[in-house]
């Protein structure tokens, strides 16, 4: 059997990438690295990985390394990206793929001009109601879609007040970018990856910069290195080339009864859906709905049942299928892109109040 010897950059939200790296059997860990020196031990200890490095440069110069993780803030996603490609290694990171459009154009750029993968941890597409629901469209059971909606609304969740979460610069935005981009990939996978030809958005900051909301159940406490600088609230609508509309909502904190919850509606002309995950639950979550010789007929799906961290774990079968037999990446580092550049479009709509018509993308293809 072949294997692949794999590092993990980021010790945080990388526990769940070397988790599903020791559930690969063509995976190899070999090392970690991150700045939490105490955390990248206690990782590497209940792992078995021989050897963790504060500098991730130490872990990118070891030639039995033949792919990353990046799993770290965002302000890094692309110094590290872009190193590690430099470095020749094949990278799987996490989302979003970067702050902006323009970053994520140039690690796409970077990884197709050197001939190396780049792919997306966009774990939530390997959930069993996601999966059951992807078949069912896939098998024309809804129809043609014509409106969507995809949201994640937390009544106190923004991760840590005042960390790097909260900054501008180093986040890039708030629960847009961190939470939206989930279920905006969510939709876009679902409808087949419609083109988007027109966005509006309108962003709101009201509960943050008064101190409250954050989430009790982060690992990441309240600090004071930085204020709330981003939005606590963002909608947008999308249109696509075909007609259909898409609508975005994503929350950290709002006085609503909703407690942590996410999902995506979607309208067909034969059909409906309603994938509702309350709390992180992964029973009873989708509904479907259609009509039976003129009744309405609504069904719950029983859903085959996974292990906690699933998803990561078949995200990174495919990165590893990927680079031993050459198959299709898929989540794609193209697939980043594009989630990046409706957010950015987003953002960039409610600075300037008006709907923005989108371009063609202008990222080159490698060869």
């Amino acid at each position: 059997m072949e294997r692949v010897g794999v590092g993990v950059i980021g010790c945080g939200i990388g526990k769940w990438h070397v988790e599903g790296y020791r559930g690969e059997p063509r995976a190899d860990i070999v090392a970690i690295a991150g700045l939490d020196t105490p955390r990248c031990n206690e990782v590497a200890a209940e792992a078995n990985v021989p050897n963790v490095y504060e500098d991730y440069h130490q872990l990118l110069s070891r030639p039995d390394i033949a792919a990353v993780s990046v799993a770290v803030p965002n302000f890094l996603h692309v110094p590290i990206g872009l190193d590690a490609i430099a470095a020749g290694k094949h990278v799987l990171m996490e989302k979003p793929l970067a702050r902006n459009e323009a970053e994520a154009e140039t690690l796409v750029n970077a990884a197709e001009n050197a001939g190396l993968i780049l792919g997306m941890a966009f774990n939530r597409r390997a959930r069993s109601d996601m999966q059951v629901l992807k078949a069912f469209i896939d098998e024309g059971g809804l129809g043609h879609i014509y409106h969507a909606k995809a949201f994640w609304r937390r009544r106190a969740g923004i991760p840590g007040m005042g960390t790097w979460f909260t900054s501008k610069e180093q986040a890039g935005g708030g629960p847009l970018i961190d939470l939206g981009v989930h279920v905006l990939d969510m939709v876009l996978w679902a409808m087949d990856e419609p083109d988007i030809v027109a966005v509006s958005g309108a962003t709101y900051s009201e509960i943050g910069p008064k101190g409250v909301g954050n989430w009790s159940g982060n690992g990441f406490m309240p600090s004071d290195a930085y204020g709330f600088e981003v939005e606590d609230l963002a909608v947008g609508m999308l249109r696509t080339s075909s007609g259909a509309t898409i609508f975005v909502e994503a929350s950290w904190a709002a006085h609503t009864s909703d407690t942590d919850e996410f999902g995506i509606y979607l309208l067909g002309d034969k059909g409906g859906a309603e994938l509702h995950v309350r709390d992180y639950a992964s029973a009873d979550t989708l509904r479907l709905f259609t009509t039976i010789n003129g009744v309405p007929v609504d069904s719950t799906p029983r859903l085959p049942s996974k292990p906690q961290g699933a998803g990561h774990r078949e995200i990174i079968g495919t990165f590893i299928d990927s680079i031993i037999g050459g198959t299709p990446m898929v989540p794609s580092g193209r697939d980043g892109l594009r989630r990046t550049r409706l957010i950015d479009a987003i953002y960039r709509s409610s600075e300037e109040r008006r709907e923005l018509i989108l371009e063609p993308s202008t990222v080159t293809v490698a060869g």
